[in-house]
């Protein structure tokens, strides 16, 4: 396109002078349009081209060149005057205006103002970018200097014959679908709200069900319109057969902008439904559950929102399967109008129902990550760990009612949450997660109380267990005095200390009873037992009395039995001191073996006798009797030494001589044998004196018995013991005499022995 210069020049070269006639017009017309240039004032130039034209003859083509010359002109001149214009700035109010409608809660931030002034400088760039428009390039201005008029009906007739949206049909099409389309909701959740909290999967299919039922309306009703007007003889009159599938495929396409625009609009008002602000938001039930040991939330945050995306593909699949018209009209199945909903839409659909969601979502997942970060020790096997630790170890009984009663309180605490919580998308039932952890936690403490409750158990059966021996060994008969001592002891110690120990026990028994039946139902075999307990105090004071009437039965029964070991020592000692008596006649050297056998049993007997007497005197001291004394035992333990001495010594020096006369003859020495002899021979001879010195004693006890009596002195006769002692010392005096002849043949051996 030329320039503004080069306009002015060319119209300078048509307006020269062509003739005498015209040249005083034209130069009035020079001046008049070199005035109006200098002052810019290019619209009248319109005007002085008319009064030239009908003064001035000129070719038709000339004054359309002249014509669109001073256009341009014209239009470079207003365009100068609108770029020059001054601009005034965006009125201060407005900009209160708008800061007026910034919420109060974000005019808090300490970035108010700061930002503030970003939004205003802003918002006045936009003001001015609006009023003026950016300067084009001349270059690119179309060319004006060919006439583009026959060009243009050409293309009126061609856009006219091969353009059918123009058909009127078409209107009347467009007016059905408004009519139709211009309200309709597919599928209306936004009421959902006010019939309550759904599932999602309800809502899922509840959207599902209604875009089927929608479809269905439509397609009996709009799409029959449609077909009718698009098939009708007064529609097609007009149409030449070759233009039937550009025409159809034109009206295919006007349905399908409105399938599209229909479905991108409910695409929108779901989406819309879903924001973070919405008063229409869908109220989604869920649960806390707890199962399996896993604390859940169901559905999960995942499947609600895949039920939203199905809902949202509920809606775009949609009136998928509308026939195009040469489909229908050919009856055939596999050609249908395009009303995908666009990719970018789709795309924005999702990513801003997946940010809604999420959002909406967050306050519920919030509240399910406070149960886990706060109870989720009950059931990952802390819980559990600290409780068998607990009873592996020595605790007291209050230590353990401090546990459960730890636990108690947990589970109030549990079960005091509330049970329904209201987020702005979701109801969440958090009743089964409560009463799962509350049972989690009572059943730890149930694993406690079962302990308390075994332990409990033990203790009373050990009390019982004292008890029952208490009263077996009460009830005991004595079956002698030892035994009857060790009653009374065992007795006496019992009331005093062993009772008072048992009773002490019971009491706290009996609080960790009352304790255990607010938490536990004990079994009838409990019961029976905490009873039974709980009355051996009672009765054994009852036991105490049989005991004592045990006691005075065995202190009769022992002194009738003291009386007659009193009696039987009496007469075995008579038999021992009778028996003593009868080792003074014993004097045969061939039965001093059976001497000494007889004599060790006699001492046997008497010991025996001297422990009777002990323990009989034991008795009497226990059943406040006068002791008894026996003086015969000294008399029998006095004659029994005797002659054990006697007749060992007489035994001893038997086998010795054996062992020297029948051993070897080369082990005998004469200064050793020398030694033994004079050994044996004074101990021989100190009995001899002891027994005749008793028996001049007993001689003149009895002459002195004889002379009171008056009766005949017997004959006197040697002592047994006395003849006994005599043969034997004459053994050893023979033995003496043999001791020079065996020295004499042992001297005499070994001197043939030295000579060989």
């Amino acid at each position: 396109m030329a320039s503004s210069g080069d306009d002015k020049a060319q119209l300078a070269v048509f307006l020269q002078p062509r003739g005498e006639d015209q040249q005083l017009v034209l130069q009035e017309f020079k001046d008049e349009l070199s005035m109006r240039m200098s002052k810019h004032i290019y619209p009248c130039l319109i005007i002085l081209i008319i009064e030239f034209t009908l003064t001035v003859m000129v070719s038709e083509h000339n004054m359309k060149h002249v014509i669109r010359v001073i256009w341009q002109m014209n239009f470079e001149f207003l365009k100068q005057c609108v770029e020059s214009r001054p601009l005034h700035p965006i009125q201060h109010h407005w900009l209160d205006s708008i800061v007026s409608r910034i919420p109060p809660k974000l005019k808090d931030s300490p970035e108010f103002i700061k930002l503030l002034q970003e939004l205003c400088t802003e918002v006045s760039d936009d003001f001015h970018n609006v009023l003026v428009k950016q300067p084009r390039d001349q270059s690119k201005i179309l060319e004006f200097s060919q006439s583009l008029h026959d060009n243009l009906l050409k293309s009126r007739r061609m856009i006219k014959t091969h353009l059918h949206i123009l058909h009127p049909v078409m209107q009347t099409v467009l007016e059905i679908g408004y009519k139709t389309f211009s309200t309709l909701v597919l599928a209306d959740i936004s009421g959902c709200r006010t019939s309550g909290a759904v599932d999602c999967k309800s809502l899922q299919n509840k959207m599902a069900v209604e875009c089927k039922r929608t479809e269905d309306r439509i397609m009996n009703t709009w799409f029959p319109k449609v077909i009718h007007l698009l098939t009708s003889k007064e529609t097609l009159r007009g149409l030449k057969e070759e233009k039937l599938d550009s025409f159809y495929n034109c009206a295919s396409t006007l349905i399908s902008n409105q399938l599209k625009s229909l479905l991108q609009a409910n695409v929108e008002a779901f989406v819309t439904v879903f924001d973070l602000n919405s008063d229409h938001l869908p109220l989604f039930r869920m649960a806390l559950t707890f199962d399996d040991e896993k604390m859940e939330i169901y559905p999960t945050l995942q499947d609600v929102e895949a039920a939203v995306f199905e809902s949202l593909h509920a809606i775009t699949n949609t009136l998928q399967r509308v026939q195009t018209v040469q489909a229908w009209l050919t009856q055939a199945s596999s050609s249908f109008v395009d009303a995908k909903v666009a990719d970018h839409t789709l795309d924005w659909a999702r990513a801003t129902l997946k940010t809604a969601v999420c959002g909406n979502l967050e306050g519920a997942d919030q509240h399910f990550q406070s149960y886990v970060s706060q109870y989720d020790w009950l059931v990952n096997g802390t819980a559990q760990s600290e409780v068998k630790t607990f009873i592996e170890e020595e605790h007291s009984f209050e230590e353990y009612t401090q546990k459960v009663e730890n636990f108690s309180t947990l589970s109030k605490e549990i079960i005091s949450l509330p049970g329904k919580f209201h987020f702005p998308m979701v109801l969440l039932d958090c009743e089964e997660l409560k009463q799962g952890l509350a049972n989690k936690v009572k059943s730890y403490a149930d694993i406690l109380l079962k302990k308390m409750v075994d332990s409990h158990r033990e203790q009373n059966l050990t009390i019982s267990s004292e008890f029952e021996t208490i009263k077996q060994k009460a009830l005991k008969i004595p079956e002698n005095t030892e035994e009857l001592i060790q009653l009374m002891d065992y007795i006496q110690f019992v009331k005093t200390k062993g009772v008072e120990d048992l009773k002490e026990m019971i009491q706290k028994s009996g609080c960790r009873s009352i304790y255990l039946m607010d938490f536990h139902v004990f079994d009838p075999e409990d019961l029976s037992l905490n009873a039974k307990v709980f009355l051996w105090p009672k009765n054994i004071l009852h036991v105490f009395q049989l005991s004592d009437e045990v006691i005075q039965k065995a202190k009769e029964t022992g002194e009738q039995e003291l009386f007659a070991k009193r009696q039987r020592l009496t007469v075995q000692l008579e038999k021992l001191g009778r028996r003593s008596e009868e080792f003074q006649h014993c004097a045969e050297l061939e039965m001093i073996q059976q001497y000494v056998s007889d004599i060790r049993t006699v001492h046997k007997l008497l010991q025996e006798a001297e422990d009777e007497i002990v323990f009989i005197n034991k008795e009497e001291t226990f059943y406040k009797i006068d002791l008894t004394s026996y003086p015969e035992v000294h008399v029998i333990r006095e004659n029994v030494g005797l002659y054990q001495k006697l007749f060992g010594l007489v035994l001893n020096w038997q086998r010795t001589e054996n062992r020297w006369m029948n051993g070897p003859f080369e082990e005998l020495d004469g200064m050793s044998l020398e030694t033994n002899l004079d050994e044996f021979f004074r101990d021989i001879f100190k009995m001899l004196k002891f027994f005749q010195q008793k028996q001049n004693r007993d001689e003149k006890d009895a002459e002195k018995v004889f002379r009171k009596t008056g009766d005949d002195e017997p004959k006197k006769q040697e002592s047994p013991s006395v003849v006994l002692c005599s043969a034997v010392m004459e053994q050893i005096k023979e033995f003496k005499v043999k001791r020079v002849i065996i020295m004499m043949w042992k001297h005499q051996a070994s001197s043939l022995c030295d000579t060989e």
